[in-house]
């Protein structure tokens, strides 16, 4: 079964939901691929990691229940070490630890990496470890200078399997910083406008008014 993400989401369960709802032959193909496919980040995904400020990423604890938590940072706070390691700096949160906590107990991650205004995310699957404050060698691959959180850890993980999804259903979303780029031409122009407007002498028809005004004042 070559393609990697394939080979751990569709479980003989799901495939079984997949022959039932006509979905499984497309899937199948999936797993016939002749080279091995989705393992290996291209630049493809490594710029899209690159260019995210959050994602989200899934654990599960020993009594088997699943947790997902946000992380967030600068663009760019997800390091792509290598074509099959992904790494970032666990910044000092509500300190509640569940994600931290379930990683002692099993490695195994799954990530949601999202581009709400082009409608795009990528899925991937991978085991995680935790780097410690002390190792400050694997630390500096993984630290921001320029932003200002405490460091408690690093969070590193190997890719084993990744998949592009489809657009349904995504809402368009922008941060500030969206807006503020679109919207920042029109600011410019309307100040423009505005710095013209102030500078401008009286309109005739002000003019006009102000002369009646003399006329008619006894």
């Amino acid at each position: 079964m070559p393609h990697h993400f394939a080979k751990i989401a569709f479980t003989p369960t799901v495939k079984k939901v997949q022959e039932a709802q006509g979905s499984r032959s497309a899937y199948a193909r999936m797993e016939t691929a002749p080279e091995p496919l989705n393992r290996q980040l291209t630049e493809a995904e490594a710029g899209f990691i690159a260019a995210r400020d959050s994602f989200y990423m899934a654990t599960v604890s020993e009594t088997g229940w699943p947790y997902i938590q946000h992380r967030g940072g600068p663009a760019g706070f997800v390091r792509v070490l290598d074509e099959g390691t992904i790494g970032f700096a666990d910044f000092r949160g509500n300190r509640q630890y569940v994600s931290v906590g379930n990683l002692t107990t099993d490695d195994r991650v799954s990530l949601f990496f999202m581009d709400y205004p082009n409608k795009t995310r990528l899925k991937l699957f991978g085991r995680a470890r935790i780097i410690d404050l002390e190792d400050r060698t694997a630390l500096s691959r993984l630290e921001i200078s320029d932003y200002r959180a405490r460091i408690e850890r690093g969070i590193i993980i190997r890719v084993e399997g990744f998949d592009w999804n489809c657009p349904q259903h995504i809402t368009e979303r922008y941060t500030l910083a969206d807006v503020n780029a679109v919207t920042a031409p029109l600011a410019a122009r309307i100040a423009e406008l505005e710095a013209e407007l102030a500078g401008r002498p009286a309109s005739r028809s002000s003019a006009k008014t102000s002369d009646q005004s003399k006329k008619n004042t006894p």
